[in-house]
């Protein structure tokens, strides 16, 4: 547990285990809201459950507390550069609730994430930002990022299925996508 001090209050950032579940999705929803997008429904809750807390974790979560009550979290994740030949830490995830914004808390869960990527040998640290979140975007310049030429793409798990329809049942591909799969 990472435990830094401002003033008064008392931040503390722990990993997302069952038992603070709740309290991760009860922020995974106010960024949802903030971002204007449709929260996790309850399947999607059972699979960040699944995913963030088995024995070999697809992510790992921080929940940031601010005298016991949780006030922000992190979401990151690994994946590797060819060019590097590193790993890289994505970060996910970087929210602090809007009542306890401007106090250091962002700043302090932006800082731990850099600490874990150097854990993890990372070469590296990436994320992205909506283009309309102007504090996000001033907060990461600020503290020495820079914006990338780089145009992200997306593709959803039924434009996947549709372009690859030959794929979806074969048993050539024991894990690929299949319908009853959520």
């Amino acid at each position: 547990m990472h435990s830094p001090h401002y003033g008064q209050a008392h931040l503390t950032i722990e990993r997302v285990v069952e038992s603070n579940f709740d309290d991760f999705i009860g922020l995974v929803e106010a960024l949802a809201q903030y971002e204007r997008l449709d929260p996790p429904d309850d399947v999607a809750k059972q699979r960040l459950m699944r995913d963030g807390l088995s024995s070999t974790p697809l992510f790992e979560a921080y929940l940031g507390r601010m005298n016991g009550k949780a006030v922000s979290y992190c979401v990151y994740f690994t994946t590797y550069s060819s060019f590097l030949a590193m790993p890289t830490l994505y970060l996910e995830d970087l929210f602090v609730l809007e009542t306890h914004r401007r106090g250091g808390i962002g700043l302090e869960m932006f800082e731990f994430c850099m600490k874990k990527a150097v854990e993890k040998g990372c070469g590296r640290m990436e994320w992205c930002v909506l283009d309309w979140n102007e504090p996000a975007i001033r907060f990461y310049e600020k503290n020495g990022a820079r914006r990338l030429g780089w145009v992200f793409y997306r593709l959803t798990r039924e434009e996947m299925k549709r372009r690859v329809p030959r794929w979806v049942h074969s048993t050539r591909f024991p894990n690929s996508l299949t319908d009853t799969e959520t």
